[in-house]
């Protein structure tokens, strides 16, 4: 086992099954299930990510879960588009396309980062040396099911779309340019702090878009989650409903990782300068600190 974990490739392979194995047990629950589909889906979605967490305890490694946040809404979504038995428009079109084009560079950024099963990601340790012996039910109910539900909720309104064959139309447009404008903020913010890293510096990053955010890179996935749900609005403005998922995206930003992230980069020299001289989300520079 540890050798396979040391191994990227290894590593690669082993994830790439137990997420085929997943799909599969997550398509064979749904297809086995007589309720709604919103009940249905969640069943199955949450079948899919027990296993998940299983193959984590097994590789005593959580990250195991990581590419679920990218890979579960174009998979799910796509599935919805083909058996929903309903025609394919223009709106299901750019949904989905936008929808792909953020789960394909979100999962290609874990990709190049991922060094192995022999690593894990910091939160998750910080996790368990703090539960201690009720690490397991927060591994499970914290690291892996609360992220799923929040996904689940942030999918239905492109599930809405997709399933009442929804009309192209100005709102849909507008959807469509604020999910990619949410991917291209987490491409260019993550490109930058890869090179960042890579160079060495060490420090607070201050080029870029990190130059006037803290967090630039979660400001894309708040904003691809709400154009999504304007394109669900664009069929039925009365589904104000269906922004449940963005809005509990964006307080899971704002009141859970945005602050851990901060406290581990408190620990970091010039903290306070930073923080003085950066927004947190928005990358529009502090008047009083243009030089910064």
């Amino acid at each position: 086992m540890q050798s396979l974990k040391k191994s990227r490739t290894a590593s690669f392979a082993a994830v790439f099954i137990v997420y085929v194995l997943a799909a599969a047990l997550g398509a064979a629950v749904y297809s086995a299930l007589r309720l709604s589909f919103a009940l249905s889906l969640l069943i199955a979605d949450i079948a899919a990510t027990a296993f998940v967490y299983l193959m984590s305890v097994i590789f005593n490694n959580a990250s195991v879960y990581d590419p679920y946040w990218s890979v579960q809404p174009p998979a799910i979504l796509t599935a919805a588009a083909f058996l929903c038995g309903q025609r394919f428009t223009l709106a299901g079109a750019a949904l989905l396309l936008a929808v792909w084009l953020w789960g394909v560079r979100l999962t290609a950024n874990w990709a190049l980062g991922f060094p192995g099963l022999v690593h894990q990601d910091w939160r998750y340790t910080m996790l368990r040396e703090k539960s201690g012996r009720l690490y397991q039910a927060v591994n499970f109910l914290g690291i892996h099911l609360f992220p799923t539900l929040v996904v689940y909720l942030c999918i239905l309104p492109g599930c809405f779309v997709l399933r009442t064959a929804a009309a192209f139309n100005w709102l849909s447009a507008l959807g469509f340019i604020i999910c990619l404008i949410g991917t291209g903020l987490e491409f260019f913010a993550d490109r930058q702090m890869r090179a960042f890293r890579l160079s060495g510096r060490g420090g607070h990053i201050r080029t870029g878009l990190w130059k006037y955010a803290r967090h630039p890179n979660y400001l894309g996935e708040i904003l691809m989650w709400w154009g999504v749900f304007a394109q669900a609005l664009s069929s039925s403005p009365l589904r104000w409903q269906l922004g449940l998922g963005a809005l509990v995206n964006t307080l899971m930003f704002l009141f859970i990782s945005i602050p851990m992230a901060d406290r581990r980069q408190a620990r970091k020299p010039g903290w306070r300068e930073y923080r003085a001289a950066t927004r947190s989300l928005l990358p529009i520079g502090k008047k009083n600190h243009e030089k910064c």
